[in-house]
């Protein structure tokens, strides 16, 4: 006879979707609320029954925003926890997962897709986590890319409450200025987004089989995740529309946030990153003096800034490290 099935470990903020019993996660919503669509969530919840989580993860995406695409890193790190007592929440931008589609006229106004509105999503996320489980659960953002600055502003705004945050290939500073900034920036710009998301229509007519040939680093069910982003207009849209106020927002460092809370921080820097370029560096600098404060990793050359494709074990194990060295599990 076995126990309860832990997947049935909901908290009522979300909303469960269709289920999924193949995978290790809940698959839900996080309901629409103060003005904001609602967005596609995982749910990891602990190991052990009846436990509540003493420590929550909480995953910020990069752009895309699409959660589909971090699954295994995230089950990686669930999978190795010990404790039984670690959960996780990984949540979408607004508009960029095709899970959860938002057909009213909101979703296709650019400014619901604007950065600033994406930090708004991701604090009412963690606003709703923080009230339900108290302040005996300990919250640790990890971002990656763009999802870093989110979670930067996040710490800014809810410091109180933020026991940690993991910045994996963090794009928090100039990044217009990187080589691949230069690169796409104009494609960005508006009427790009419009246009290349009313051309995305005609790739319904293409087979996956095409899609694994175009993008041949990709393995199988990534390869599924990128098809369902490109088929939808609605999410190319949000995500290229988001990326252009990212050139024109993410500018100066947040020198006095890095340094007031330079001991509850790690970093994860790819060998060579043409999103985050000279920003390492940059970035460095501010814990000059105090190197040893800040925990601070320069990936192996192998693993790229999209490493949630191919190399999310590797970046879990170390999370997973950190997650131990922080005394979170």
């Amino acid at each position: 006879m076995t126990g309860p099935d832990t997947r049935t470990s909901l908290p009522p903020f979300l909303e469960s979707l269709a289920p999924d019993f193949s995978v290790p996660y809940i698959n839900a919503c996080f309901p629409a609320s103060e003005g904001i669509p609602p967005v596609h969530v995982h749910w990891w919840p602990c190991k052990r029954l009846g436990v509540s989580p003493s420590t929550v993860l909480f995953f910020i995406p990069g752009n895309p925003g699409v959660i589909n695409f971090y699954h295994p890193f995230l089950t990686a790190i669930h999978k190795q926890d010990r404790s039984g007592t670690l959960a996780i929440l990984s949540h979408s931008h607004i508009g960029h997962d095709p899970a959860i589609e938002d057909l009213s006229l909101a979703s296709r106004v650019s400014s619901n897709h604007a950065l600033l509105f994406q930090v708004q999503n991701s604090l009412r996320i963690f606003d709703a986590l923080s009230i339900y489980f108290g302040i005996n659960t300990r919250t640790v953002i990890t971002g990656h890319s763009v999802g870093s600055w989110v979670a930067l502003q996040v710490l800014k705004l809810r410091s109180v409450a933020v026991s940690g945050v993991f910045f994996l290939f963090p794009t928090i500073t100039n990044i217009a200025c990187t080589p691949n900034g230069r690169l796409f920036s104009r494609f960005f710009q508006p009427p790009f987004p419009r246009i290349v998301s009313q051309v995305a229509r005609a790739l319904r007519l293409m087979p996956l089989t095409i899609f694994c040939w175009l993008f041949p680093q990709y393995p199988i069910l990534q390869a599924r995740v990128l098809q369902s982003f490109l088929l939808s207009p609605s999410s190319i849209f949000a995500a290229m529309t988001m990326a252009h106020d990212e050139m024109l927002s993410i500018r100066e460092l947040d020198v006095t946030t890095l340094e007031t809370y330079r001991h509850q921080i790690w970093f994860y820097f790819a060998e060579n990153d043409d999103w985050v370029d000279k920003g390492r560096e940059m970035i460095l600098q501010v814990f000059g003096p105090e190197p040893d404060t800040v925990k601070v990793v320069h990936g192996h050359r192998d693993i790229p800034h999209a490493f949630c494709i191919s190399h999310g074990e590797e970046l879990a194990a170390e999370c997973y490290e950190w997650l131990v060295s922080g005394g979170f599990v």
